[in-house]
């Protein structure tokens, strides 16, 4: 029920209320007069006049529709309505002061690695390194060769016939060349063939790096050659030798027939600049 039925209703009520007072009142007063005369002893005379008229409708109606009761009690309060509707957002508020700064946090994860950059501006020269050897100043090369028949096996050939050996690398009383200057080197042999079979090794610090195997063919003059490039240390010796019986001694030289042995440095090691202080 609204709020206007309600107030509707109360003016209602109270005029009812209104009337039902005064005809009580009446009645009072009717009840009065009725025990005076009783008591008098005389009956009252009703008034001479025209009776009811019975042809006329009775206005009045019952008591419940005009007098009314007393008011009740009040009733209990109704349940909570229903929540409304959100409202709308309201205006930004001003901003509020910097808090204070919190405690640190546990480290984090290492993340990946990120995409290679753009590359960077040249940097500025460095400065000028010390003045280093020029390795022009490192030489060590030999070249010699046979005059005769190789006489003995298993030993070192003596070459005695020299083309190149300034360095004096090449010891011609061994028959061995002996590294001075550590290096890259390069060595090589051609070898004439003549009388019989000729087997020949090259040998580094008493052991065969390589080996040479020529069979000799009758009336024929052969040759047997080889080369090789070795790392050596300062010290390292490197010769060739006819290793087993006689039978197989057929290095041969003449006049017009040669049998040279040649090695030469290719690159020195050079040593590193902090290790030469």
């Amino acid at each position: 029920m609204t709020l206007l039925w309600k107030i509707l209703l109360g003016i209602i009520l109270v005029g009812r209320l209104g009337q039902g007072q005064d005809l009580l009142e009446e009645s009072l007063e009717q009840i009065a007069v009725d025990e005076g005369a009783e008591e008098g002893g005389q009956e009252v005379e009703e008034p001479e006049g025209p009776g009811p008229d019975v042809t006329q409708p009775d206005d009045r109606q019952p008591c419940a529709m005009w007098m009314g009761g007393v008011p009740g009690t009040p009733g209990h309060s109704g349940k909570p309505g229903r929540d409304g509707r959100d409202g709308r957002d309201g205006s930004r508020g001003e901003k509020g002061d910097k808090g204070e700064a919190g405690e640190k946090g546990d480290p984090g994860q290492k993340g990946d690695v990120g995409p290679a950059g753009p590359r960077g501006f040249p940097g500025n020269p460095g400065l000028k390194g010390a003045r280093g050897d020029s390795a022009l100043s490192y030489h060590s090369a030999f070249s010699v060769g046979l005059s005769e028949l190789v006489p003995t096996t298993n030993v070192p050939i003596r070459f005695n016939k020299f083309f190149y050996n300034d360095q004096h690398h090449y010891d011609d009383v061994s028959g061995k060349f002996r590294c001075i200057l550590p290096g890259v080197y390069f060595f090589t042999y051609h070898l004439t063939v003549y009388t019989k079979d000729a087997k020949v090794s090259l040998y580094m610090n008493d052991k065969a790096i390589m080996f040479t195997y020529d069979q000799y063919q009758e009336t024929n003059v052969d040759q047997a050659s080889g080369s090789v490039i070795l790392r050596l240390e300062a010290g390292d010796e490197v010769w060739l030798q006819v290793y087993g019986d006689e039978g197989f001694g057929g290095v041969y030289a003449d006049n017009t027939n040669d049998s040279t042995f040649s090695g030469f440095l290719l690159y020195p090691a050079i040593p590193d600049p902090a290790q030469r202080r």
